[in-house]
């Protein structure tokens, strides 16, 4: 990566200036090189002159003239370096320096834009662990396509990524599930005064009822699960619904290319002794007590405003205590990162699990696992919002806008923005073939640089393998080096994308580099009178297309030839 580069550059004159006596700092400070505001004051800038200079008792300018003369022009690496401000050191890249990175792209091909920053360490991200009692609403769908693109930046970057769904099978919902099913395999409709109280009333429950009665076989993940027809049978029942709509959510992620490596059940850290374990742990270390018929947690011991109930006086426990058991058994796998990617009400469990890790004393750190929260989705067509769906009656599903939309559009539109953010999903526009859509924009860039190649081939061009320099060195119009700064920047936007747990950033990066090859396209003629240049411009564009099929690839979407 160029940033890199320049930062090696720094470090290196750092220490020639260090042995000349002409700084003194020990240890020298790590140096980090960010961008200027304003492109015309550099391609990148650094502030380590004004780090050191009290160290140093010089002025920053007087630090970074000497910085300045240790390093030269980086080995041909630099057109020039000024220093800005208080003491700001410019960094100009060479033209040259930019151009030879099309043939890094070129060497690299499919791996370009991958990082070794993760350098093979384990990593664990949980996402959607939707309970099972209904099809994926937009919600999930949203945490599904920021999940599964974290964990394909993570990977990216080099780390060793587990991808986990965490089934809540057990608790209240599962009952009124299971009691739903039962009513509709009684003949009972939900406008039936004897409907359960809480019930789930969508067409789906009417299919599981129908399946249940014909004595059908679920395959699910880990388990086969045959129905025994029996309409008093209510655990009979809750088992196989539950396989039913594991089974169905599994069908909506496939669909989605979402997939995972682990699936773990709520009920096998009941079933396991996990939960009474933990229970019995935070009471000998003297974190819980009893008060009002209930056995509480001391949370307030870590920070939270108040203590939590931890089992109610009906002798069930609260929702987060199965949550401490279920991450002590991560960290005990030997995950010491875990990220947990769930909606935004989810907010008020952070506290509690972690405080519940701390009391147990395991040597889990403060601030594990670490979080993604998501905001909430609404969907609108023609204006208005759309709220239900035909199957799943009271929610829209994200099987509903895959079919609708397709995949491509409903994975990019889900990521599009920071996690943290509400998101309006226009269906309208995800399905309009213009500008204004933003994968389409993405797309059609791809689309319209391969036609561009059929165009060259009928005329006798092809792209160049491997050129030399000095053929590339044509590229020097402003949007052709604007484009080739912008394809060397992959690398970094996977990482930094990655590092922050935030997909949209590279979703930004794409309609950047969409909209600069529109520009170049719009401005200068691929194929012209000269031959070189026309070849020059070629290898320019196939290095476009690489990068362009890469970063999407990286995001779950296609790259497509034709639109």
């Amino acid at each position: 990566m160029m940033r890199n580069r320049i930062a090696t550059l720094v470090e290196t004159a750092l220490q020639s200036a260090v042995s000349a006596a002409e700084l003194v700092s020990s240890p020298l400070p790590a140096v980090t090189i960010g961008t200027p505001a304003n492109p015309e004051h550099g391609d990148f800038s650094c502030n380590i002159a004004m780090q050191m200079a009290k160290n140093e008792r010089k002025t920053p300018r007087q630090v970074a003239e000497i910085i300045l003369r240790h390093l030269g022009n980086g080995h041909g690496l630099l057109a020039k370096t000024d220093i800005a401000g208080p003491g700001f050191i410019n960094f100009f890249v060479a033209p040259s320096a930019w151009q030879s990175t099309l043939l890094e792209i070129e060497s690299l091909g499919d791996d370009f834009g991958r990082t070794s920053t993760g350098a093979g360490r384990k990593i664990q991200v949980e996402f959607v662990s939707a309970n099972p009692t209904g099809p994926l609403h937009i919600g999930h769908g949203r945490g599904a396509a920021i999940g599964d693109t974290i964990c394909r930046l993570l990977s990216a970057s080099g780390w060793d990524v587990t991808r986990e769904f965490y089934y809540n099978d057990a608790g209240q919902q599962i009952s009124n599930l299971a009691l739903s099913v039962q009513a509709r395999c009684l003949g009972i409709e939900p406008d039936d005064p004897s409907w359960p109280a809480d019930g789930y009333q969508g067409e789906y429950i009417k299919d599981v009822a129908r399946s249940y009665l014909a004595k059908e076989t679920v395959d699910a993940d880990d388990r086969h699960v045959t129905a025994l027809g029996d309409p008093q049978d209510l655990e009979a029942i809750r088992e196989f619904a539950v396989a039913c709509l594991r089974r169905e959510q599994d069908l909506d992620l496939k669909a989605f290319d979402v997939h995972f490596d682990v699936f773990t059940l709520e009920s096998s850290l009941y079933q396991s002794g996990r939960v009474d374990d933990v229970v019995r742990l935070l009471a000998e270390n003297g974190y819980s007590y009893e008060q009002d018929g209930a056995l509480w947690l001391r949370t307030t011991s870590f920070g939270d405003d108040k203590d939590r109930v931890m089992r109610k006086s009906d002798g069930g426990y609260t929702y987060f205590v199965p949550d401490i058991a279920y991450h002590l058994e991560k960290w005990e796998r030997g995950f010491t990162r875990v990220i947990n990617e769930q909606g935004s009400d989810h907010h008020s469990t952070i506290t509690r699990v972690r405080a519940g890790l701390q009391a147990l004393k395991r040597g889990i750190p403060q601030g594990w696992p670490e979080y993604v929260l998501h905001q909430m989705v609404t969907v609108m067509r023609g204006g208005e919002e759309v709220k239900i769906s035909k199957r799943a009656g009271s929610y829209v599903t994200l099987r509903d806008l895959i079919d609708e939309v397709g995949r491509d559009a409903t994975r990019f539109f889900f990521i599009m923005r920071k996690p943290d953010s509400q998101l309006v999903f226009d269906i309208d526009l995800a399905k309009e073939q213009s500008p204004d859509n933003p994968v389409y924009y993405v797309q059609y860039a791809h689309a319209r640089i391969c036609s561009i190649f059929e165009n060259a081939a009928e005329k006798g061009f092809s792209a160049p393998q491997q050129p030399a320099l000095q053929d590339i060195a044509m590229l020097e119009t402003p949007e052709e080096l604007q484009l080739v700064k912008l394809l060397s920047a992959l690398p970094e936007t996977v990482d930094e994308s990655a590092l922050q747990f935030e997909p949209h950033r590279l979703t930004y990066y794409l309609t950047e580099l969409a909209g600069c090859f529109h520009s170049f396209y719009n401005k200068n003629r691929v194929i012209g009178e000269d031959p070189a240049l026309t070849r020059a411009r070629l290898y320019l564009l196939k290095r476009t297309a690489q990068t362009i099929k890469n970063a999407l690839s990286i995001l779950g979407i296609s790259a497509p030839e034709r639109m």
